[in-house]
C-alpha cells in the first residue's frame, strides 16, 4: 500500500501515506515515501477521468454525440468507414466497453503481445484499434480494452483542438484547484486515454468529492449530472457481476452502520489503484499500491474498502 485517503461530505477524515517501490509505466522509480505532493500513476483510473472529460466536451458540443459510429470521426480510413459491421459500433459502445472487437490484456503490461502494450507499439494507434477482428455484436459482450479509450481521447483533441492534458487542465483540473499532474505518452507523443494520467492523492480525491456532489464544485457544475447519472447505471453486467457504464465499475458492499449493502461506484487501475464512490453516504476514498502485474494482490484495496472505510463507516 502507498496511499489511503477518504473524505466524507467533502471534508478529509483520513490521510495516510507509507513508503515502498513504486514504478511509472514499468519504469522503476526506487523506493518511494509517499505524501500529500507526490504522483503516483492512476493506470486505468485514468480511463474514468476521461469518461467525465467527454461528457463535459459533449456539453460542450466539442464531440460527436455518443449514438453516432465511432468509426464516421475517423474518415482518414476510407476502407474501414465503408464496413457495415464497424458501421454499428457507436460511441456508447466505445464507452462501456461493448465494442464486440477483440482484445487481450490477460497478459501482464510487460509484454508486448498485450494488446494495449502492442497498441502503444503501433505505427497508427487509431488503426490498430478499430481494425480489431470483430467477435460479438455491439453491445452484447464487455470485453476489458484501454483501446476502446483511444478513439474518445482523439475525439476530445480533435474536437477541443488542443492535447487531452491541456482540455483536463482546463474544463477540470484547473476548476478544482489541481495544478500538479502528468500524462504518459505512447511512442508517437499521443497521451495515453488508458493508462498514462499521474495525479497526487488529494487531487484524486477532490475529483471524487466533487462526483459524489453530483458533478458539483463551489456551486459550479463541472461535469454535466445527466452524464453522471447515465455513467453510474450500469449499461451491462459483467461476469462477476458488477456492473459498468462509461468507464466505470458499479457494484454493492454491505455497511455495517446502515445493516444494508449500499451501491457504489469505482475507477480501478493495475497495481491496486482504485477510486470509490458511495454518494449516497457521501464518501470517496482514493488507494494508491504498487502490486502492478500481480491480479493476485488485488485484494488487499478491497479489504481496505470494506474493512477500514466502509466497516467503520457512521451514519451521518
Amino acid at each position: 500500500m502507498h496511499t489511503v485517503a477518504v473524505s466524507r461530505a467533502g471534508k478529509l477524515v483520513l490521510e495516510e501515506y507509507y513508503r515502498g517501490e513504486d514504478e511509472s509505466w514499468g519504469d522503476s522509480l526506487g523506493r518511494v515515501s509517499f505524501g500529500p505532493e507526490v504522483l503516483h500513476d492512476l493506470r486505468s483510473v485514468t480511463k474514468s477521468v476521461v469518461g467525465l472529460l467527454y461528457g463535459i466536451a459533449l456539453e460542450r458540443g466539442l464531440v460527436p454525440p455518443v449514438g453516432a459510429p465511432v468509426i464516421d470521426a475517423f474518415p482518414e480510413y476510407p476502407d474501414l468507414v465503408a464496413d457495415p459491421a464497424r458501421r454499428k459500433v457507436t460511441i456508447e459502445h466505445t464507452l462501456n466497453m461493448t465494442m464486440g472487437m477483440e482484445w487481450d490484456e490477460s497478459k501482464p503490461y510487460t509484454d508486448p503481445t498485450n494488446s494495449e502494450i502492442a497498441m502503444e507499439l503501433a505505427p497508427d494507434r487509431y488503426r490498430f484499434v478499430l481494425d480489431r477482428p470483430i467477435v460479438a455484436a455491439p453491445g452484447e459482450k464487455w470485453i476489458h480494452s484501454g483501446g476502446a479509450v483511444a478513439p474518445i481521447g482523439a475525439l476530445i483533441e480533435r474536437g477541443a483542438g488542443k492535447p487531452l492534458g491541456e482540455f483536463a487542465r482546463e474544463a477540470l483540473f484547473e476548476p478544482l484547484g489541481i495544478s500538479a499532474f502528468h500524462w504518459m505518452a505512447g511512442s508517437d507523443g499521443v497521451a495515453s486515454p488508458a493508462s498514462g494520467l499521474r495525479l497526487r492523492a488529494p487531487d484524486l480525491l477532490r475529483i471524487g468529492a466533487m462526483l459524489v456532489d453530483g458533478g458539483r464544485f463551489e456551486c459550479r457544475q463541472l461535469v454535466p449530472e445527466a452524464w453522471l447519472d447515465t455513467s453510474f447505471t450500469p449499461a451491462i453486467t459483467l461476469p462477476d457481476g458488477l456492473g459498468y457504464g462509461r468507464l466505470w465499475y458499479i457494484g454493492e458492499a454491505p455497511v455495517p452502520a446502515f445493516g444494508r449493502p449500499m451501491r457504489w461506484i469505482g475507477a480501478f487501475g493495475n497495481g491496486g489503484q482504485r477510486l470509490w464512490l458511495v454518494p449516497e453516504a457521501g464518501v470517496a476514498c482514493v488507494i494508491y499500491a504498487g502490486d502492478y502485474n500481480k491480479f493476485d494482490r488485488w485484494v488487499t484495496p478491497v479489504r481496505v474498502w470494506r474493512e477500514i472505510v466502509l466497516g467503520n463507516l457512521e451514519r451521518a
